[in-house]
């Protein structure tokens, strides 16, 4: 039992060590592990126009091309779905500066231009992966520009790309090619960056984060696993303390019945050897102990030495000859005889009570006026021992 329970503890110690190091290597999920599934989103910034008619061959050429505002000039609201695809819708204000280069002549006095523009875009994320804060994107669509004092619809491509900061906030920066529908009217370049916030998000994990989460429910498993084995362990350890407490409650049961049965058997074999004694007879009108009798007082004494618990009753009779007060006092001089015997045998006198009972318990029939011979009386002048307690 000693060694089983020294192998159940040391495998609950490896067990819950094991579970301890498990619980602390244990994932977390991040908000870098979930992505944005769709969103709407509102854009505030501003717009760079290049309508020199060099363009597309010196798209980003400043000096002499680029016109702007100080303010925000641009504003946009779009919403954007699981797919990948989002609509958009743009308004930009711009002004044409005199002396830049518009159409490819010298422009002579500044000139408003806005623009409404409608387009489709596709977030290329959905092909690549996510790449943490960089989203870029192509899109397509149509719009109206009123610039160079014409109006024109025009069809659009952009190109672009956000730079999130967390789920709500980004910089946006982007260019659109914008193709007339009119011969007469021009094609220009479209430029913007500006800030985003996002709302009415709904997300979902990342390829990266699904994987977490999967590792993070396998370790829960393998946690839960680990639990119940220690719970198991316990139960087992319970189980066989509760069996040992039975077993060692059904030994001393067991212990305490055996005593019980060999005080018994040891009680019931001092009564023998106390009644095999047989009794004290005395000669007639006499309380003299002879030989005989002192004898069996002896052993008496010895075995209530060896027993110090029992207490007896020595109880005189005498016949029926004779008055009955006289054989009263004769039976309690017996009596007494026979305790004074045994006290100077080391007895203690409180283990001893003497009675003397007269000719009131005769054993045989001779009582008073019957005719009886010398050896029938002789059975009632006697001195009896009865155990008072149950060693």
């Amino acid at each position: 039992m000693y060694k089983f329970a020294m192998v159940l503890a040391t495998s609950l110690l490896f067990i819950s060590s094991y579970a301890q190091k498990s619980e602390l290597e244990t994932p977390v999920l991040t908000p870098k592990d979930s992505i944005v599934l769709s969103s709407w989103m509102f854009s505030l910034g501003w717009n760079f126009v290049n309508d020199s008619g060099t363009r597309f061959n010196k798209p980003f050429k400043v000096k002499d091309q680029f016109n702007a505002v100080i303010f925000p000039s641009r504003i946009s609201l779009g919403r954007y779905f699981k797919s990948g695809l989002g609509i958009e819708a743009i308004a930009t204000y711009n002004r044409y500066k005199e002396g830049n280069i518009i159409d490819g002549l010298v422009n002579p006095e500044d000139k408003d231009y806005f623009g409404l523009d409608g387009r489709l875009s596709y977030d290329l994320n959905k092909i690549f992966g996510q790449t943490g804060f960089f989203d870029p994107y192509l899109g397509a669509g149509l719009g109206y520009s009123y610039a160079n004092d014409v109006g024109r619809a025009t069809y659009n491509a952009v190109i672009g790309f956000r730079t999130w900061f967390n789920d709500r906030w980004a910089l946006d920066f982007n260019s659109s090619g914008k193709w007339s529908t009119r011969d007469e009217a021009s094609n220009h370049v479209q430029h913007a960056m500006g800030v985003i916030y996002q709302f009415s998000i709904e997300k979902t994990l990342s390829k990266k984060g699904a994987e977490k989460l999967a590792m993070i429910r396998q370790m829960e498993a393998e946690q839960q696993r680990v639990n119940d084995s220690i719970a198991q362990a316990r139960e087992a350890e319970e189980k066989t303390l509760l069996l040992a407490q039975q077993l060692e409650r059904d030994r001393e049961i067991a212990e305490a019945e055996a005593r019980e049965k060999e005080e018994i058997k040891k009680r019931e074999d001092l009564l023998k050897r106390i009644r095999d004694l047989g009794q004290v007879y005395f000669d007639f009108d006499s309380s003299y102990l002879d030989a005989s009798s002192k004898a069996s007082l002896d052993t008496l004494a010895i075995l209530m030495k060896e027993n110090r618990e029992i207490r007896v009753e020595v109880s005189a009779h005498a016949d029926s000859r004779g008055p009955d007060r006289y054989n009263t006092w004769l039976s309690e001089r017996r009596a007494n005889r026979v305790v004074d015997y045994l006290a100077k045998r080391g007895v203690e006198a409180s283990r001893l009570l003497a009675r003397g009972y007269g000719e009131e318990r005769l054993t045989n029939h001779c009582s008073d006026h019957v005719p009886c011979t010398s050896e029938e009386h002789s059975a009632n002048r006697r001195s009896e021992i009865e155990v008072l307690n149950s060693p």
